[in-house]
């Protein structure tokens, strides 16, 4: 039953205890691949320091690395840098992690392989993972920092772009079969100050199987369409970021594929010159 209609949209959009982790049936959306594209990690780059690097370090990057993606060092200095903080820097956080952990329940993560560390061995990229999960915040007045995520659901981390992406409303439709056995269809609209209007109705005839949908829908079409392309941006970042070297693995990799294959067609045309008079 699409794991208990995605465990009962996980427990209708998190009225749950704090254990609850990922609801890991949330579809995950392809992000723009965007990994060779300078201007767009050079963008994202942008946002990290931005909105990210408040909070979270990287502390396996350094600034100068940033030259990788087609910035000068002057570009660095004067758009990306803190005052006291110089090219060779790695890129930490002034935050306490104590404070962190005060503030939010938890200290917040390090995302130097924060791409990485989403991936899954089969399906989807970490880039995808965080491109969904960075564009499915709501609303929600239940929640400490009075935002909430489909993604992963009563996530410590508030909505450090809400003001980028604009005013949303979440609304989700969970059809289920109640304890009495009758079917019913449950939708949740929560609205841009994130206050809940729940209503339930018993349907006539019972569907093939239990469902649960969810979705983020933008009152501000223009804002999340700039609020998209800038997460992009940053998701593709953050995936350069965690293994910087990978374009220039992937071309040594293509060019080693290259080179195997003309040296078997010389390897073979040898052979078979070799023994071209062997009876």
């Amino acid at each position: 039953m699409i794991k208990k209609a995605l465990g009962a949209l996980a427990l209708a959009l998190s009225i749950s205890s704090p254990a609850m982790a990922f609801v890991d049936d949330y579809p995950t959306e392809k992000a723009p691949d965007l990994i060779n594209d300078m201007a767009a990690l050079q963008n994202g780059a942008k946002q990290f320091v931005n909105y990210c690097l408040n909070c979270h370090s990287a502390s396996a990057m350094m600034y100068n690395k940033l030259t990788d993606i087609g910035l000068t060092e002057e570009e660095i200095r004067r758009n990306l840098l803190f005052t006291s903080d110089d090219i060779g820097d790695y890129m930490d956080v002034a935050l306490d992690p104590e404070d962190g952990k005060k503030w939010f329940g938890t200290t917040p993560p390090d995302l130097s392989v924060i791409a990485r560390s989403r991936s899954t061995s089969f399906g989807a990229s970490g880039v995808d993972y965080l491109y969904t999960y960075l564009r499915t915040f709501y609303r929600d007045q239940g929640q400490l920092t009075g935002w909430n995520n489909l993604v992963y659901p009563m996530v410590a981390m508030p909505h450090a772009m809400w003001e980028s992406q604009g005013p949303t409303r979440l609304e989700s439709v969970v059809v289920e079969e109640n304890s009495d056995g009758q079917w019913e269809r449950t939708t949740t609209t929560i609205d841009e100050y994130g206050f809940w209007d729940v209503e339930t109705e018993q349907l006539s005839s019972a569907p093939s199987k239990a469902s649960a949908t969810a979705k983020i829908i933008p009152l501000d079409k223009e804002r999340q369409e700039r609020f998209d392309r800038d997460i992009a941006d940053l998701s593709n970042f953050l995936g350069w970021m965690a293994e910087p070297y990978q374009m220039e693995r992937k071309r040594i990799g293509a060019a080693v594929l290259v080179l195997l294959i003309i040296f078997f067609g010389i390897a073979w045309r040898l052979d078979k010159a070799f023994w071209k008079d062997v009876k």
